[in-house]
């Protein structure tokens, strides 16, 4: 690995909060070491069109706070094809950039995986709210994402509590249960219903229902995982079953929005600045990652050959509490 003298930076997949907080901390690290920094829009088909501009300090003033890129994200189709890949070799070397970092989860890091084999070099930054990287504690996004959820929850619950009804309330996390299962200890659920762990057995819930009512409690939070989904059909077949008025609430985008919390922006900043790091001490295919508390790097083939489940103790704690 050679000399580095040029990073670029793009972020690619969904958008989480913290992102433009990793941005910025890639930027002003590398200018602090003599880089040169070019920022790429629009993720990996931004690298595919030439989409790439110069940034300096001002390209990143005031944005730390801000929600969503500033760069832009997009998905990439051509990009998971050999002949994507060798374009966004070429559009590399034409622009001089030695190091590249990849803010994104693990559809990003598999670009940059391919990068890699062709000789660029590479390092990742887990930037998802989805809590879904194996090979790190934390991904940037999740805090701000389970908070937004949280609030939201709380206020349905308001009007849930007013109506005397049954609400399932669907939260983000297509492959992974963690937001759902965080927000329904947090918001104190009677049920949460994660991809990991359901068993579709609907019969439990409504009994569930059915039991407490007869106990006289007159409403109830059901949280309901993205990767589950139905939340509409399952409260239509809960009011038909147990007689409870049953509404569902799906939240969808804005936990992807808003500008992120403080951990969110830490986490990022310090994150971005080890990207850069790594590279300056000529690492390549690497995954910036949060392990027992420290900052740290795996290799992004053992990252991605890793698969992560859900907290098994957190999720024995909220069936404890939700009696």
């Amino acid at each position: 690995m050679s000399d580095i003298k040029t990073i670029g930076v793009l972020t690619s997949g969904g958008d989480a909060p913290g992102m433009n907080a990793v941005i910025r901390a890639v930027v002003r690290t590398a200018l602090g070491y003599g880089y040169k920094v070019k920022g790429i829009r629009r993720g990996f088909a931004g690298l595919i069109e030439d989409d790439i501009i110069d940034m300096n300090q001002r390209s990143v003033s005031d944005i730390i706070q801000k929600g969503g890129t500033v760069l832009y994200t997009a998905r990439c189709p051509e990009f998971k094809t050999d002949e994507g890949v060798d374009k966004g070799v070429e559009v590399c070397k034409k622009h001089k950039i030695d190091g590249l970092v990849v803010i994104g989860g693990d559809g990003s890091f598999k670009g940059a995986q391919a990068l890699a084999k062709k000789g660029i070099n590479t390092v990742c930054v887990p930037g998802t709210i989805d809590l879904d990287i194996a090979c790190t504690n934390y991904t940037i996004g999740f805090d701000t994402a389970v908070n937004t959820a949280m609030e939201t929850i709380d206020r349905v619950r308001d009007t849930s509590i007013s109506h005397e009804r049954c609400s399932i309330i669907e939260v983000m996390g297509r492959k992974a249960g963690h937001i759902a299962l965080w927000c329904g200890i947090a918001n104190g659920a009677e049920n949460i219903i994660v991809k990991e762990r359901y068993d579709f057995d609907e019969k439990k819930i409504i009994n569930n229902i059915i039991a407490k009512r007869n106990l006289g409690k007159k409403h109830y939070i059901i949280i309901n995982a993205e990767g589950i989904g139905g939340s509409e059909e399952m409260a239509r077949r809960i009011e038909a079953a147990t007689g409870v008025e049953s509404r569902a609430t799906i939240i969808g985008y804005a936990q992807r929005g808003g500008s992120p919390t403080a951990k969110d922006r830490l986490f990022a900043s310090v994150m971005g600045s080890k990207s850069v790091e790594l590279l300056r001490s000529k690492k390549t295919n690497r995954v910036v990652a949060y392990q027992n508390g420290d900052f740290t790097d795996c290799d992004i083939d053992e990252a991605l050959a890793m698969e992560k489940d859900i907290n098994e103790y957190l999720f024995e704690v909220s069936k404890r509490l939700s009696r």
